[in-house]
């Protein structure tokens, strides 16, 4: 019996997703909110950005809990790029991550994120840290996920933010 237990204990931690993580570093401290102007120079520049690239996209910074401050739909973008990048940049300011991250941790094997309905696992969601603290989160839907992911960056790029302490 108790060779059956060590080789399910075996097994269990031998499959990918189940084993355990390694520890992660501690998490970013929240700071001070966006202010309203900064939010719509970062959308401003994501469409600018989205525009060089032939996309269209919808653009949406929240503060660190998550809450709305800014929003933009390019015309002709698909409609439920609007809610996505909503819950991008929500997911990201409460997690302090990449929603890129997310993602990667799920193709890894780490479904149980899927049950949350705070956790949106595809790229396209950045925090925003201002002096290593997390001052707020970009969405970006619309197209790809690497192409929502790679738009965030040069957005924040762009605008002297970043989505890294």
């Amino acid at each position: 019996m108790r060779g059956i237990t060590a080789l399910a204990c075996a097994a269990l931690l031998a499959t990918p997703g189940l084993a355990q993580a390694p520890a992660a570093q501690k998490p970013l401290a929240y700071g001070p909110a966006l202010s309203a102007d900064q939010a719509r120079t970062i959308i401003e520049r994501g469409i600018q950005n989205a525009k060089a690239k032939g996309l269209t996209m919808a653009f949406a910074v929240v503060e660190p809990s998550g809450e709305l401050v800014a929003f933009a739909r390019m015309d002709d973008t698909p409609y439920a790029s609007s809610q996505i990048a909503q819950q991008k940049a929500r997911s990201s300011a409460r997690f302090r991550l990449p929603t890129k991250v997310f993602e990667d941790r799920v193709q890894g094997g780490r479904m149980v994120l899927l049950s949350s309905d705070e956790v949106i696992a595809i790229g396209g969601g950045v925090p925003i840290i201002v002096g290593g603290k997390v001052a707020g989160a970009l969405g970006v839907s619309g197209g790809s996920a690497a192409d929502d992911a790679a738009i965030a960056d040069a957005t924040l790029l762009a605008t002297g933010q970043s989505s890294t302490p």
